[in-house]
């Protein structure tokens, strides 16, 4: 097995660790979860690059690296969504989660024809912004909240407009393949 697709696995392995930190009962806990998520978002990006670099992409990684990222970001919202203290909108995780759900059904019947749908550019931004959003949620409490200003609300709320704009610019980009498709 590549280090590509050991970084994705190991990203997969972060994900009950940041849950245990995001629910376990101690002073910084959300902080500490904040960490786990990044310590984790920043494998998908080491791994994709090295995946590029070194010529390793794999099936494997095709396969698991989107998986990875769902659980990861599912995860995280759906925790957000469970403590009120975070005043995370179920209308925000449906879109976010929504949108995965539909990416990946069509990348799936595109791969059924034989066609590949890349990641897109907007997509990588959307992802980066729901880092931003999920990581600025868990710790903008106390000093970490600018102005009383929900900076954290602002992001995910930008996440899910940028995550329709992406799926839109999906079908667009990919309207050949969505003809074969139907």
């Amino acid at each position: 097995m590549n280090i590509a697709n050991k970084l994705t696995l190991l990203r997969i392995a972060f994900i009950p660790v940041f849950i245990a930190f995001f629910y376990i009962n101690i002073k910084y806990q959300y902080h500490y979860a904040c960490l786990i998520f990044i310590l984790a978002s920043i494998t998908d990006g080491i791994d994709g690059m090295l995946a590029r670099k070194h010529d390793i992409v794999t099936n494997f990684g095709k396969l698991i690296d989107p998986i990875a990222d769902k659980l990861l970001v599912s995860s995280a919202l759906i925790m957000l969504m469970t403590q009120p203290r975070f005043e995370m909108s179920a209308i925000v995780v449906i879109i976010l989660i929504g949108r995965e759900f539909i990416v990946s059904g069509f990348r799936l019947l595109a791969a059924s024809e034989g066609k590949v749908v890349a990641a897109s550019q907007l997509g990588k931004i959307k992802m980066v912004v729901q880092i931003v959003a999920i990581c600025t949620v868990l710790v903008e409490d106390g000093p970490f909240r600018a102005w009383n200003v929900p900076l954290g609300q602002i992001f995910m709320w930008l996440s899910a407009v940028l995550a329709v704009v992406s799926l839109i610019h999906y079908f667009v980009k990919n309207k050949e393949v969505l003809k074969t498709l139907f």
